[in-house]
Formats: structure tokens, sequence, C-alpha cells
């Protein structure tokens, strides 16, 4: 492996471990003690670049302790199942900042659409801490930003949508990272021109998403489905300057038992595709998400890894067309502080392309079709399903009520014909 600063090496492992920022001997501790005896410390965690890509922008998905790989179903799906875009409902556009741990900040921005079947996202994202190096009598001598950015195009398509079936969305994310380290000093405390250059690396890597949505054991009326599954390998690529990329795979499953109430479970193997017996252990992240009115929404969730376990508690409110997440987290590690932690996110509703008009329509169509096979009407009946068909070919029940009336013209002509055979 290439030669790494200490520096720089103190600065991966400020951003990827939690910070021992509370006295042991205290009740806060004691709790950081208790689990750390149960689920052992991950003595392979922070080994991975990028940390960036560990750390949420923000919205729903954090306030549900990231545990979003089935949820999917606004713009936080970006950072979690590229899948998710070929389901959005709506439009959206979305500003995240995030106040992470040792003074480093996280900022976001997202923009999701969907045509049919066919989602398209990108995002970019940025985070930054301060770099100062010391010398041995306390002078400043080195100063600038650690930062990372990421770029991401999202595209996903769902196959074999129907009434009766959400389909199984496939999707992916292309992503270019970059991390760019300020320049340091040698051993007489002078700046080494370019030698954080030495440091910075740009990378590749991809993520790829599965996710399908059914109903089970529901306890509502909604042509929504309350369950969904989802599989997700995250951050695929080479080692950038011989250190790993933060590989994930992940397995989700989400259940909706009543309209307001929403629970999530995802369950995360790391792997690190340099040296895959310095993978991280597995973790799993539980969210809940609870709609109180309908412009109150409230979230909260666990996060339990070796080391690293998480609180999060948030809540979002809608006004027309803008909504504005909330989130706060801790670390069991770190001391409780009411400003760290916080993220916020604005998000914006583009609207829908008339989705919702033209499934209010075709429903009306349809129910206006039964009405008048009910009386008889039949061509008026077939017009009715015809033209709900035009506008969504994927309404099955007016296509079935279409084949059961063609079905019974041909039957009745064929009594016709017999009739007229016998006379």
């Amino acid at each position: 492996m290439k030669k790494f600063h200490p520096a720089i090496f103190l600065i991966f492992l400020s951003i990827s471990l939690p910070i021992q920022g509370a006295d042991s001997s205290g009740d806060y501790g004691s709790i950081s003690d208790y689990l750390d005896s149960i689920y052992g410390i991950d003595e392979n965690a922070g080994l991975t670049a990028f940390p960036v890509l560990n750390v949420p922008m923000g919205g729903r998905s954090e306030g549900m302790a990231s545990a979003y790989a089935a949820v999917a179903d606004d713009i936080s799906f970006i950072e979690h199942n590229p899948a998710g875009s070929s389901m959005l409902s709506r439009s959206e556009m979305a500003f995240f900042h995030n106040n992470w741990i040792a003074d480093t900040k996280v900022e976001g921005i997202v923009f999701g659409s969907r045509v049919k079947n066919l989602g398209l996202s990108g995002a970019a994202k940025w985070l930054y801490t301060p770099f100062t190096e010391y010398n041995l009598y306390g002078e400043r001598v080195s100063k600038g930003y650690y930062s990372e950015a990421v770029a991401i195009l999202n595209a996903s398509y769902n196959f074999l949508a129907g009434y009766y079936f959400s389909g199984l969305s496939l999707g992916i994310n292309l992503k270019g990272a970059f991390r760019f380290v300020p320049d340091f000093t040698d051993m007489d405390d002078k700046i080494i021109a370019g030698s954080g250059r030495t440091q910075s690396a740009a990378m590749g890597m991809a993520d790829i998403g599965l996710l399908t949505r059914f109903d089970m054991l529901k306890g509502y009326y909604s042509r929504e489905r309350n369950t969904s599954v989802a599989f997700v390998a995250r951050n695929l690529g080479p080692p950038a300057l011989d250190d790993p990329l933060p590989t994930v795979f992940c397995t989700g499953i989400s259940y909706k038992p009543i309209r307001p109430l929403l629970f999530a479970l995802d369950f995360s193997v790391p792997l690190n595709l340099v040296d895959p017996k310095l993978s991280e252990k597995p973790y799993f992240s539980f969210g809940t998400s609870v709609t109180v009115t309908k412009f109150l929404s409230m979230r909260a969730g666990l996060l339990f890894k070796s080391g690293g376990f998480r609180v999060v508690a948030g809540s979002a409110i809608s006004l027309n067309k803008i909504s504005m997440d909330i989130n706060y987290s801790m670390d069991l590690l770190t001391q409780m502080q009411p400003l760290n932690r916080i993220s916020l996110g604005v998000r914006f509703d583009l609207g829908d392309q008339g989705r919702q008009s033209i499934e209010n329509r075709v429903n009306v169509l349809y129910l206006a079709g039964l009405d008048s096979y009910s009386q008889g009407r039949f061509q008026d009946a077939k017009q009715n399903w015809e033209d709900a068909l035009d506008l969504d070919p994927s309404f099955d029940p007016a296509r079935e009520s279409l084949k059961v009336l063609n079905n019974a013209e041909a039957l009745e002509q064929r009594i016709e014909e017999m009739q007229r055979l016998n006379f």
C-alpha cells in the first residue's frame, strides 16, 4: 500500500469512526461499554476510502437510520436503492445540509423524476472538514479543508408493471468521487508543494438495485402496495490509491400494516474487495415512520453496528409543494450536544406529470363502463373500457371486462347462428 500521511489518516478516522467523547466511568460511557461487550469492536472499521459515501445527506432516509433500501419512495432513494426512481410517485428536488461529527459538514442536492416506467435522477454531494496542522510548539503551520465530492447519475426501469403487480424495478447509479487533501509540511515544518495532490484521488463506481412491491396482510384499502423487498449492491469499483471502497451488499424489507405506520429493516454485509478478510462485520438498521397529520410526519431509527451504534429521530412538515425535514442523530459513543448531528432538508414537489389526473379519469371511465354494462348498453361499456386502456394500458380490470364482454358477444352471435340453422 502506498505511503499515507498520518494527518490524512486522522481525518479518515474522525469521519469514519465514532468519537470517544464521554467519560467511560459515567452512565453514558457505561452504555457504550455494555454494547461493546455484546457486539464487540470492529477492528476493520475505517479501512475504506471516501468516507463521504457512508455519511447520509439527510431527509426521511436518515430519520429512519438508513433503513431505506425497500422504502425508496422519495428522493432519499438515491443513496440507498437506485431502483427507486422508476417507482417515484412525484418529481422532486431537494437540498440537504448535514452537521456531522468533528466539524464535518455535508451538503447535497438531488433531483428525481419518472416518465411512465423510466426513472431518471441526478445528485451531487460534498463533504468538508477543517484541516489544521500544528508543529511541536503548538504553532499552526498548515491549514485548509479536507473535502470529498460525489456526483451521481441514476436510471432505472420498472419491468412487468401492471394493475395487480407493481413490477420489478432494476436501477443503476453511476458515481464519480473526488478527494482533495491540502498540502502538508515536512519534518522542518515547511509546506511541501503538491503534497496534498499525492493523497488526493478520483474514482468511479456503481450501485445496482432491485425493488418490488406487493400486498401482504393489508389493514387498509388502497392501490398502494404495503410491502416492499429490495436487494442493493453499493459502491462497486476498484480501490482508490490501494484503499478499497466501502462496498456493501444490502437486503431490505418494509411493511405498512395500516396507512399511517411504516416499518423498515435493512441487513447489510460490507465486503472489502481488496482483501475480503478485512471486511467489516455485518450490521442492520431498523426504522419507522408515522404520518401524524396530512402535514406532519415523525420518524425514528436504530442502526446496530459494531463500534458505531446510532439512534436517530426526526420529523417532516409539508406545506403545499414544500417539505422540510429535520433529523437528530446520536452515536452512543459520542456526547449529546444540541447542535451536533443535526441535518436539515428542503424538498420541492415538482408534480406528477399528470399521473394522478389520468388515474382518476381511468377510474371514472371504468366505473361508467360497469354502469353501462349493468344496463345492457354494451357498446357504451366497450367504448368506456377502451378509452380507459388508451389512457392506461396497464389497467387490467378494463382489459378483463372487455374480454368478458367480447366473449359474451361472441357467445350471443354463436347462439343466433345456431338458431338460424335450426329454422
